[in-house]
């Protein structure tokens, strides 16, 4: 009977491990960039405001077609009349009626406005390709982010394997010291400071996971997935760009900067404006046209009788208009536009040497952490090798279980630092690639 229940309950642990592990699935960067495209909030939104730009640059906004509207009415008239002749008799008349009716098709077309419909369009066109660059700048900042907390998740799943090394390796020695205690071979206090110790490990665990459970939701929230979705995991391998393909990057970074594009943009608009303003020191031509129909119902009176009169024809004309003085005001607004149009250019050179100089910054924070990586690995490499010297004097015991600690702590340190220092160096190659307008051509 003991048998059968221990069967039942070993089968029912292992399929819950399986499912666990079903559950676990592994999130790729592919696919959290992927859904991101879809699904990120402000990127949607971003994507909505260049649908917007786009039906703006649409030939039906532009002015060049005609306008035709259709116009109806209708007119009842009751009224009472009385007519005093000065020779003969007065006429009282109750309750005369008369209708009208008309009805019209107009046409109305602008041949020329002095070309500010010409510019006002292609101003257009270019304010849609603005929004497009404004769309790439928030996919780039919002992929930014979003890796930033992927990769975030990815450092502190490595870290909560090696806290779980350590507090195997802490367990292992409660054990030992336990033996050791029991035969007289150390006293009380190695035990009990081995089980501190593995009381601290299991608290930096637990701080540890539930730092984890927060960052997945951080990243689930990014991704509009639902919020407890936390079965999952992530890619913690991390490559790097080669040196040779990062400066060629930075050498065309001026051509590929978003900012810098978006304020080349932002001066062929301006100077559209200049054009525009300048459009009303030339006349308009209007070419109008229509089809009516009239219908008038009159009553009798005393001198005429009643009658029906029924009119419909056609009606052209051509009408020029041309702001000869406005009191000045077309004149400041061609000004102001032109000096708009300045500050932008001051505010491209500003931006041009701000661009260069963050690049120069993020490269140097780049190899910099690089370079940081490499000790790091050192470092791992040498702690290593001391734990492990440490773990077989200890064993032998030639050292204190407080050294054997120190050089298990050195290897937790140093482990915890090596992922710190990978992650923190992939995040500074991001930074570089979205400053010299790569980050969305190259793999991830």
């Amino acid at each position: 009977m003991r048998l059968r229940k221990f069967i039942l309950s070993f089968l029912i642990a292992l399929f819950w491990s399986v499912g666990c592990v079903a559950q676990d699935s592994l999130l790729t960067k592919q696919e959290v960039i992927s859904r991101a495209l879809d699904e990120n909030f402000g990127i949607r939104i971003a994507e909505n405001n260049v649908e917007i730009a786009d039906n703006n640059q649409n030939i039906l906004n532009s002015g060049y077609l005609p306008t035709l509207t259709g116009l109806a009415g209708a007119n009842y008239d009751l009224n009472d009349r009385v007519t005093e002749p000065e020779n003969g008799e007065t006429v009282d008349q109750r309750g005369i009626e008369s209708n009208r009716y008309n009805a019209s098709i107009n046409l109305g077309y602008t041949l020329f406005d002095g070309l500010g419909r010409l510019y006002n369009y292609r101003s257009l066109q270019e304010q849609y390709d603005l929004s497009q660059l404004e769309a790439r700048e928030t996919i780039e900042n919002t992929i930014l982010q979003i890796m930033s907390v992927y990769y975030e998740v990815a450092r502190l799943s490595e870290n909560i394997n090696v806290l779980e090394e350590t507090m195997e390796i802490s367990k292992n020695r409660v054990t030992r010291a336990q033996y050791q205690f029991e035969y007289g071979q150390a006293n009380n206090l190695v035990v009990l400071n081995a089980r501190v110790d593995v009381n601290n490990d299991s608290i930096s665990l637990i701080e540890t996971k539930q730092l984890l459970k927060n960052t997945k939701r951080d990243l689930n929230v990014l991704l509009n997935r639902e919020i407890t979705a936390n079965e999952f995991s992530v890619d913690t391998t991390v490559t790097f760009i080669s040196d040779l393909e990062l400066d060629s990057f930075v050498t065309e970074a001026e051509v590929n900067n978003v900012s810098l594009l978006q304020i080349e943009q932002s001066l062929e608009i301006s100077d559209y404006d200049i054009k525009i303003n300048k459009s009303g020191y030339l006349p308009s031509i209007d070419l109008t046209g229509s089809y009516g129909w009239n219908l008038n119902r009159s009553a009798a009176t005393a001198f005429f009788p009643g009658s029906t009169t029924t009119t419909d024809g056609l009606a052209a004309g051509v009408s020029l208009r041309w702001d000869l003085f406005d009191g000045g005001f077309r004149n400041i607004q061609v000004r102001n536009s032109k000096i708009r149009y300045q500050n932008q250019q001051i505010q491209k050179e500003q931006l041009i040497s701000q661009v260069q100089r963050d690049i120069a910054n993020s490269l140097g924070n780049y190899r910099n952490k690089l370079f940081i990586l490499k000790v790091q690995e050192e470092n791992v490499e040498t702690n290593l090798n001391n734990f492990n010297r440490s773990e077989e004097q200890y064993k032998l015991g030639r050292i204190s279980s407080i050294e054997f600690r120190q050089a298990q702590i050195n290897l937790l340190d140093a482990r915890t630092s090596l992922n710190l220092a990978k992650y923190d160096a992939k995040l500074a190659e991001l930074q570089v690639l979205q400053l010299t307008g790569q980050l969305l051509n190259v793999n991830l």
